[in-house]
């Protein structure tokens, strides 16, 4: 089943929310695409990175963010851990795991618990080069200022300010993929 085919068997009723999502999914997927061409010597699965970077957010669908026109029940944070529920049983694990992994530059045990999130006490950090390049590349857009593109820096402050971001990994990755 194609990326699509999934988003729309779970955005039945929804269809603002649907193409807000698809135009980000094709952002994230369109930049990750440009790092594999600007880098022909990273080794990655380019048809996965494609697919799982238009999956990423798959989960937003059930949470409740109303700037962004989501109506469903968990708190956005848990985006990532509900679009990995879903595309496990989807049969698509190795996507799940980009679901999951792709907030801020990834969320360690000790994170969640300092700021108390409402997330399973494991690491959520992106490990495999294909989970860092839809990691790397989603942090460019913006669902609540779709038709903008961040530049690099403006991405390292805005991690900035989040508690615990690893900037030192946001570093790296602009050293590899920029």
């Amino acid at each position: 089943m194609k990326a699509e085919e999934i988003i729309d068997k779970y955005y039945i009723g929804q269809e603002e929310l649907k193409q807000l999502l698809l135009l980000h999914s094709r952002q994230v997927a369109d930049k990750a695409m440009s790092v594999l061409d600007l880098h022909p010597e990273i080794e990655a699965d380019r048809a996965f990175v494609y697919e799982a970077a238009m999956l990423h957010d798959i989960g937003i669908v059930r949470t409740d963010a109303p700037g962004i026109g989501c109506r469903g029940t968990y708190p956005y944070i848990c985006h990532g851990m509900l679009g990995a529920e879903i595309l496990r049983s989807e049969g698509l694990p190795r996507h799940a795991r980009v679901a999951e992994r792709h907030t801020g530059t990834g969320l360690t045990v000790r994170s969640i618990q300092k700021q108390g999130l409402p997330l399973p006490l494991i690491d959520f950090l992106p490990e495999t080069i294909e989970e860092q390049i839809v990691c790397y590349a989603d942090k460019f857009f913006s669902k609540s200022k779709p038709h903008r593109m961040k530049t690099e820096e403006e991405v390292r402050q805005m991690l900035g300010r989040f508690p615990d971001a690893d900037l030192e990994q946001w570093d790296k990755w602009t050293c590899l993929f920029g």
